[in-house]
């Protein structure tokens, strides 16, 4: 053997159990897997062996041999390799921690030796399986020697001697069970060993090698300025999580269309019956027809022969001395009376109208289809709903007119009301997804409407200026006006009306939101105002809207403008509290506290409540216990005269 081993920095330990000499004729030491390697393997040198001997159960055989070399250089290896697994049951003690400290484990079997085999498996594996529950040994499981048949087979599906032979799915299914590395060695030939089991060994090696470098460094990280260690910095609480509110736009607009408020239209079959009551501001922002018909727009303005003749075709608007005058408590007149000429089309107009008042917003977006460039988004979803909204009406009025033909004039014609001028539509279908060329829709709306004097019938007074808008979405979208326009108020009966105690400004943005469903506030002074006003109408949604703008804008801030900004966040939480936004409120107070270093030092940190400061100081971030650890730290470090790297 070669003389003393080198000093190494590092050592690996490998623990091999099995005996896997049943595979070869030679039964000497020379034909050991572990020996074979330690011998052929170009990295290990300065190789040493001694045998142990355990007198009271194996007189003259060893119970493991202890093998010594160096590899990589300078690295310390140790292998204990034990040839019978009885050691668990003789020495329990020294088997356990053999196991406890190795760091690679190899179970080596011979194939033609199935007996053994089969009670390794059954006996000794879960044990080992046991001992490593709570390690992350690396295991290699070698199946050595050539199957004792004609022709040797390594086939996993392979059953020619799977009666006297370890087959190679049965070592497979036993490197599962331990998550271990399969290897199969049909010889001890320098590309069996030194190549195939050598190569995975050295892996494993380095891997190991690995881990213990990267443990010694943070023990030497540990161990810096005089092993005290810096306090831990624990992460702030998280902030509360606001959830928005689901739109209910096209619900509110059917539901006009149910209850008959603010009715400005209702349309009549050829023999003067009335069949439903609608309302212009809706029926316009979604067709040209209507907009023709209502004087809206003029023939010169759409300047599309197909739309001109569906309205000079379909309806003819009455003048009231053929039917009898009465007043629905509209302060712009009586309803105008449009007689629907084409009685099929009268028959399905009830159901065309919910498919219009429904789905309003989805309506709109069946203009587009599918195409790569087209966005997708909240807005493909609306085409899709449409799409399914418009299958829903086909369903409908195939119900009610039983002949096919009679059912298409009546698709077409309402086609022909959606449509946008200069566009072709389809003569097959409007479902989007199944035609090259959908319907193309009107691309007008409600916002087209919004601020305008078109079909105007209320005005609001606000200061000093006037802002027009149409009572039927404001009763539509809002129970607070349903109820003043409506009700026993005077606003019922005005064309005025005043509004106090809002900027036209926000009045506006809350319009806009009754109109289309949507807000951008400028800035979160005129979100928490917008609030305000949303309220006082009692419009949850709006409210959570703004309150989730208000959030991401603060959030969105860094810390340099925090210090720096003029806006109060104790003023902003005082108004959320005093208009009942309890979400907001709880989420401000978390964000003081969060931010605690900050506000803390701002004068307005002083106009906060007892209650106030009291969830603010037991919330803050960082806590008071840190900060003190944190000068305790500091001054042992000055003490020390120890430059601290962490603070």
């Amino acid at each position: 053997m070669a003389g003393p081993l080198k000093a190494s920095l590092m050592s690996v330990h490998v623990v091999a159990f099995g005996n896997e000499r049943g595979g070869f004729s030679e039964d000497n030491q020379q034909s050991s897997l572990i020996w074979t390697y330690l011998g052929r393997s170009a990295l290990i040198s300065e190789t040493e062996s001694s045998l142990l001997l355990n007198s009271a159960n194996h007189v003259g055989n060893p119970v493991f041999t202890k093998y010594q070399a160096c590899v990589f250089g300078n690295v310390r290896l140790v292998v204990h390799d034990c040839p019978f697994w009885d050691i668990f049951d003789s020495d329990w003690y020294t088997s356990q921690n053999l196991i406890g400290g190795a760091d690679i484990i190899v179970i080596k079997y011979s194939v033609n030796d199935k007996s053994s085999f089969q009670e390794v498996k059954d006996s000794y594996v879960p044990m080992i399986k046991r001992a490593l529950n709570h390690c992350s040994i690396p295991v290699i499981i070698s199946a050595v020697g050539a199957r004792k048949s004609e022709v040797p087979c390594t086939c996993p599906l392979c059953t020619s001697d799977r009666g006297s032979c370890v087959t190679a799915s049965e070592g497979i299914q036993l490197a599962k069970e331990l998550g271990a590395t399969y290897l199969e060695l049909h010889s001890l030939s320098d590309f069996y060993i030194g190549k195939y089991f050598g190569g995975v060994l050295e892996y494993f090696m380095i891997q190991s090698l690995n881990q213990k470098s990267s443990e010694k460094m943070k023990k030497r990280k540990s161990h810096k300025c005089h092993g005290v260690k810096p306090p831990q910095l624990e992460q702030p609480e998280k902030l509360p999580i606001l959830k928005g509110e689901a739109s209910h736009y096209n619900s509110d607009l059917h539901n006009l269309l149910i209850c008959c408020q603010c009715v400005d239209v209702i349309f009549y079959s050829e023999d003067l019956k009335e069949v439903i009551e609608a309302h212009k501001i809706v029926l316009c922002s979604v067709s040209h027809v209507f907009m023709l018909l209502f004087n809206v727009k003029s023939p010169a303005d759409i300047q599309d022969s197909s739309i001109i003749r569906t309205a000079q075709t379909l309806f003819a608007v009455n003048s009231e001395a053929v039917f009898p005058v009465f007043n629905r408590g509209s302060p712009c007149g009586p309803p105008v009376r449009v007689i629907v000429k084409d009685s099929f089309f009268c028959f399905c107009l009830s159901d065309i109208l919910h498919f219009i008042y429904s789905e309003l917003q989805s309506v709109e977006s069946l203009t587009y289809h599918f195409d790569p460039e087209y966005p997708q988004g909240a807005d493909f979803l609306k085409m899709l709903e449409g799409a399914f909204q418009w299958e829903l009406l086909e369903e409908d009025i195939k119900k009610k007119l039983k002949d096919p033909g009679e059912v298409e004039l009546v698709l077409e014609k309402v086609k022909c009301i959606l449509k946008t001028p200069g566009k072709v539509n389809s003569s097959k279908t409007c479902r989007s997804h199944q035609t090259s060329r959908p319907l193309q829709l009107c691309d007008t709306s409600l916002r087209l409407f919004f601020n305008t004097n078109v079909l105007a019938d209320v005005i609001f007074q606000i200061q000093g200026d006037t802002v027009p808008a149409h009572r039927a979405v404001l009763v539509a979208r809002c129970e607070v006006m349903a109820a003043m326009f409506n009700g026993s108020y005077i606003e019922a009966n005005s064309f005025l009306v005043p509004v106090y105690g809002v900027s036209k400004d926000t009045f506006l943005s809350f319009l806009e939101y009754l109109y289309t469903d949507s807000c951008c506030p400028a800035s979160i002074l005129q979100a928490m105002s917008l609030l305000i006003c949303a309220e006082m109408y009692q419009i949850s949604r709006l409210q959570h809207i703004c309150e989730l703008y208000i959030i991401t804008q603060l959030q969105s801030m860094p810390s340099r403008e925090l210090v720096s900004t003029s806006l109060s966040i104790v003023s902003l939480l005082r108004k959320a509290k005093f208009h009942n936004s309890d979400c907001l409120s709880t989420w401000l107070l978390h964000f003081i506290a969060t931010n605690y270093l900050i506000f803390s030092q701002k004068p307005e940190f002083q106009d906060l409540s007892a209650e106030e400061r009291n969830f603010v100081e037991m919330h803050r971030w960082p806590s008071s216990m840190y900060l003190k650890q944190l000068a305790d730290y500091r001054n042992y470090i000055n003490s020390q005269k120890c430059h601290c790297i962490v603070m």
